[in-house]
């Protein structure tokens, strides 16, 4: 940090600084910052030898040392010592993110300042000037818009390791590198920003990382609706004035008020599968506390309105409502505000458990739009149209998008604990255990069931012995959910769905409880069986006219990309999940239904982290269809909504690369492309299996050789990291499972399997001259070594080694080594095979982001093997933990988290 330049020098004059020298130059004045704030609190000694070890580090990196002298070095520090380097070391990389974020930003909006052509891939404008490439029509332009439906769903898994605390100073620190890049700032302006972001460097510095306990289900859903409140409340609507004056462009049409082509939807505080904190208390305190969030936000809207609203001119309509007041519009609003202000009271005394309503409440969607729609009708027609299409329309937006009850929450449970509850019904009506009958007679009695109009099972049933606690836990969440607002609620999703009974077990559950309103009902197909499985699962159950009937030609399935992962492998799991998209698209069109496909995707590679536009072209054609319902899982909602330039840009990526995958989608693979997949798949999945399923030490090797253990420790999310606490690699979630791995640098779930698919092709050269086809003409297969190129890139064996030496005993060794050298070959036939010099010799600014943590990334992973050895040492001889040590250990998780930023 020492030889960083001052900040004057790096910000003297943006202007003149090339793009890529403005992210560099960010970079280094917060390093800079970071520097002093070291000096003033932990004095010279503690900066000094913090700047000595990452000098150490930068130079083992380059060559000019041994990178042998840099552990003995670490090895010397007290727990104290330890716990304040890897705070430093930590706190850079997020100023470096932060860094990363806003030039993000900074990009786009210079790219739209330039008016730089052509466009970038990604942006409406790519997309006009593609479909006018293609003579696309007006009219398919304007349908398509119209009937565009993209759903974010949020999810709060345990990769998110920054504190809400935190978040609001690194977004402060974002804000003053945004008014530094104005060039009209005056000398004492640009002292004072200065100024604050030091002192916001500063603060950073002084609050812990860390968080003193696990976040409950109800903590990660305030986590969500902040993210809405802080950026998507006011993303959404300017990125909707963006839609629709390029859709005036293109179309001559204007968008609908009330169309909402984007909308957020959650699973916190409505994914219970293996997650026994979630319960169906929690699950309605979360939609009640929703709604309390989307009262106060329309609130804070209408207030404003309010003092705008101030015309006296207003159609007979609207004086109907208002009566003859001099100004009717602030009375139409001033009714609105009291309705909101009671909402807010309603929900605060049901969260008290009083059912105490202080006067008339918001009860849907329509209690909202009416009245701001009549005032924007009457200032329409009375000739002020300027004026209505401010606020006044961004807040129609917002009721179009968000509603009364802010998002949508989605419910999932896991398929066994419905058998199980029909099972216990069964029972008890003498019938046997339902656990027991083949899937024929399951659905028999299920259909039959349906159909019938006396209830399955009255009241005694819940005092029954049968009816244990996890039974009524289950029967007690159906109760609830019939109770709840419709508008609260998204879609009901089966995790480890594997036959049409698991879906009809629902439905008929829904029924007992009484809804009249039932959730659409979502199978998620998670292993590789199941994926293979899943068309025929779905065209079986589209062949029941009941069932057809309860779905009203709308059906929609979730992919999902974890779990397949780390049952197969990630080549072979990404080809099961294409095939099984294009199969179920060809099923549902067969069936003439709507089908929306679901996808289950994560931070990382091998959890479908791909680039969106990327992963949106790479689907099979037909299978988007102007639909898209996607989760934005752990760090990744920070990263691409935590801003609210990031959010409007990826924003603009959804809608505008679902557009063009529904308008413009990508050829069908030719047949010998597939041929050729099905082999390399076949070679992929057997090579990952013989691995982590075959090698008798590999379930000792990940407990040894990475942080699997200490994981549990860290408090990330509420879900426990495994399903059932003892277990082997079944049991362990996909999350921290690709989390472990990343920690250690050794990246194997992205590359373990396709290592044996490459060398087999290496072997063939018959088939490499179809392999150099698939790259260039077949966008799914771009993206699938694309994202293998990134996480090799990321790779580090040397790291791996280090965790290895310190950490396991001489048995471990070999493997280690036979794993380092695969993770070698593939690199080598990559790199082969596509003809390139170098891992990311295509894409120099990714190479750069990884090139700038790795000097600190570096110091954390020796750090963090030499804190392991010594937490785990303490504990194998009964001694009490040293508290600076634990934190340490905790810190050097969350810093390598984001220097890799796609961990989980």
């Amino acid at each position: 940090m020492a030889d960083l330049p001052t900040d004057a020098a790096a910000r003297a004059e943006p202007t003149a600084r090339d793009a890529h020298q403005a992210l560099r130059d960010d970079v280094r004045l917060l390093g800079e910052m970071l520097g002093d704030t070291l000096r003033e609190h932990g004095g010279e000694a503690l900066f000094a030898l913090i700047e000595r070890l990452r000098r150490l580090a930068v130079d083992a990196r380059a060559g000019r040392v041994d990178a042998a002298v840099l552990p003995p070095e670490l090895a010397r520090l007290d727990g104290e010592e330890l716990l304040h380097v890897v705070r430093a070391f930590n706190q850079f990389l997020n100023l470096a993110n932060i860094a990363e974020q806003h030039h993000r930003v900074r990009t786009r909006r210079n790219a739209a300042l330039a008016c730089r052509w052509p466009p970038e891939e990604g942006t409406l404008a790519a997309l006009a000037a593609a479909l006018a490439r293609h003579g696309t029509s007006r009219t398919a332009v304007a349908d398509a818009v119209r009937q565009l439906s993209v759903e974010l769903v949020l999810t709060a898994h345990p990769t998110e390791v920054t504190r809400r605390t935190l978040m609001h100073k690194y977004d402060a620190i974002a804000g003053c590198l945004a008014e530094l890049d104005h060039v009209d700032l005056a000398p004492d302006e640009r002292a004072a920003v200065l100024e604050r972001l030091r002192a916001l460097v500063s603060a950073a510095w002084h609050t812990d990382e860390i968080r003193s306990e696990a976040p409950s289900p109800v903590d990660e859903a305030k986590w969500g609706f902040a993210t809405i409140e802080q950026t998507l409340w006011h993303a959404l609507p300017r990125f909707l004035r963006e839609l629709d004056r390029w859709l005036r462009a293109q179309t001559g049409e204007a968008l609908p008020l009330e169309c909402a082509p984007v909308r957020i939807a959650s699973w916190m505080g409505g994914d219970r599968d293996g997650n026994p904190r979630v319960t169906h208390a929690v699950t309605r305190e979360v939609v009640l506390l929703a709604r309390w969030q989307a009262a106060d936000l329309f609130l804070r809207d209408v207030e404003q309105l309010q003092g705008e609203l101030s015309m006296h001119r207003a159609t007979p309509a609207l004086r109907a409502l208002a009566g003859d007041a001099r100004e009717p519009y602030r009375v139409v609003l001033r009714e609105l505000r009291d309705r909101l202000r009671h909402t807010r009271d309603w929900v605060e005394a049901q969260l008290a458990g009083r059912d105490v309503a202080t006067g008339p409440i918001i009860d849907g969607d329509d209690d909202l739009r009416a009245p701001l729609q009549a005032c924007h009708d009457s200032l329409v027609a009375c000739g002020m149209e300027r004026i209505a299409d401010g606020l006044l329309v961004d807040t129609l937006r917002r009721v179009a998008v968000f509603g009364a009850c802010l998002l949508r929450l989605d419910i999932r449970q896991e398929s066994s604990r419905h058998a199980d509850a029909l099972g216990a019904i069964t029972t008890w009506l003498g019938l046997g255990d339902y656990r027991q009958w083949p899937e024929a007679r399951r659905q028999a009695f299920l259909l039959a069931e349906l159909d019938n109009r006396r209830p399955l099972v009255g009241a005694g049933f819940r005092t029954a012995t049968e009816c244990d606690e996890s039974v009524a836990e289950v029967l007690a969440t159906f109760d609830m959910l019939a109770v709840l607002p419709r508008g609260a609620l998204g879609a009901y999703v089966i995790s480890m769905a594997h036959a049409p009974s698991d879906v009809l077990a629902v439905c008929l559950l829904q029924k007992v409880a009484g809804m009249r309103e039932p959730l659409p009902v979502v199978p998620l197909f998670e292993t590789l069986d199941d994926l293979d499985h899943a068309p025929a699962t779905i065209d079986a159950l589209l062949a029941l006219p009941a069932y057809r009937e309860r779905i009203a030609g709308y059906q929609q399935v979730m992919i999902g990309y974890s779990d397949s992962a780390k049952d197969a492998g990630y080549l072979a799991a990404s080809w099961a999940q294409y095939r099984a998209q294009e199969a179920l698209t060809a099923v549902c069109a067969r069936h003439g239904v709507q089908l929306e496909l679901f996808h289950g995707r994560g931070g990382s590679v091998s959890r479908g982290g791909t680039p969106t536009r990327q992963a949106l072209l790479s689907q099979p054609p037909g299978s988007v269809g102007g639909r898209l319902r996607v989760t934005e899982q752990g760090e990744m909602i920070r990263f691409k909504f935590g801003l609210l330039g990031v959010a409007l840009e990826n924003l603009e990526v959804y809608v505008a690369s679902v557009l063009e995958a529904t308008l413009l989608p990508p050829p069908s693979p030719a047949q010998p492309w597939r041929e050729l997949m099905d082999a390399l798949a076949l070679v992929s999945v057997a090579g990952y299996r013989e691995v982590v399923a075959g090698e008798p030490r590999f379930v000792d090797y990940l407990r040894t050789v990475t942080p699997e253990q200490e994981l549990a420790t860290l408090a990330l999310g509420s879900r426990p990291a495994r399903r059932r606490a003892q277990g082997g690699l079944e049991s362990l979630r996909a999350i921290p499972w690709v989390f472990a791995w990343t920690q250690v640098r050794l990246m194997l779930p992205a590359w373990l399997g396709t290592d044996t698919a490459l060398a087999w092709l290496r072997g063939h050269p018959e088939r490499q001259e179809e392999f150099a086809a698939m790259l260039s003409g077949w966008p799914y297969f771009q993206a699938l070594l694309d994202m293998q190129e990134m996480v090799l890139a990321k790779a580090e064996p040397t790291i791996a080694a280090h965790y290895e030496a310190r950490l396991a005993d001489d048995s471990l060794h070999p493997l280690g080594a036979a794993l380092r050298t695969r993770l070698a070959a593939t690199i080598h036939d990559l790199l082969a095979l596509t003809g390139r010099d170098a891992l990311l010799q295509n894409n120099p600014v990714m190479r750069w982001s990884i090139a700038v943590r790795n000097p600190y990334t570096d110091p954390l992973h020796l750090l963090q093997a030499e804190l392991i050895g010594r937490h785990r040492a303490l504990a194998a001889d009964g001694a009490a933990v040293d508290p600076a040590i634990d934190l340490a250990l905790k810190v050097t998780i969350a810093g390598i988290a984001a220097g890799m930023r796609n961990t989980g």
